[in-house]
């Protein structure tokens, strides 16, 4: 009887860890968290796409960011999913909008109160307007303030 309920727990544990390791997590980031995830990995390229939950051209070219990240992976790519929803829509809105996309790519909620110094501090050259990327590769970096295709995606992350 006692085996029968050890090993109940056991399976109990096992299938928690294995829904928790299935769905993806949307964690809250500074712009300062956001500069040193991005100096830790000096060996790797990174594609930096904000987005929001309520932005058409941002949600339509998200696949594109899924399909560099996943056919890259080996290049030592990363991809930064970064929406600039509030705070307050994380659990409401983007948590369940990255679940129902099936977003595989790192994903982080901006968790910055006054835009338009996060904006300047990201890219001085920036309207606030999204989508927007940042192809960062060593010292070189380049910023896009435009919905990305695929191939224009692909040619700005190969001519770095």
């Amino acid at each position: 009887m006692k085996e029968i309920k050890t090993f109940k727990i056991f399976l109990f544990v096992c299938l928690a860890f294995t829904l928790t390791a299935q769905s993806q997590k949307v964690k809250l980031i500074n712009v300062d968290q956001l500069q040193e995830r991005i100096k830790n990995g000096k060996d790797s390229t990174y594609v930096v796409n904000f987005w929001a939950t309520w932005c058409a051209p941002c949600i339509k070219e998200l696949p594109n960011f899924e399909k560099l990240g996943a056919e890259y992976k080996s290049q030592k790519v990363a991809v930064l999913l970064v929406s600039v929803d509030f705070k307050s829509k994380l659990a409401s809105n983007v948590v369940p909008f990255v679940k129902r996309k099936n977003l595989k790519n790192e994903v982080f909620l901006l968790n910055e109160s006054n835009p338009q110094e996060y904006i300047d501090r990201i890219d001085p050259s920036w309207s606030g307007s999204i989508p927007a990327t940042i192809f960062i590769k060593n010292d070189k970096r380049k910023f896009i303030e435009s919905e990305l295709t695929y191939e224009q995606l692909l040619t700005e992350y190969k001519n770095l």
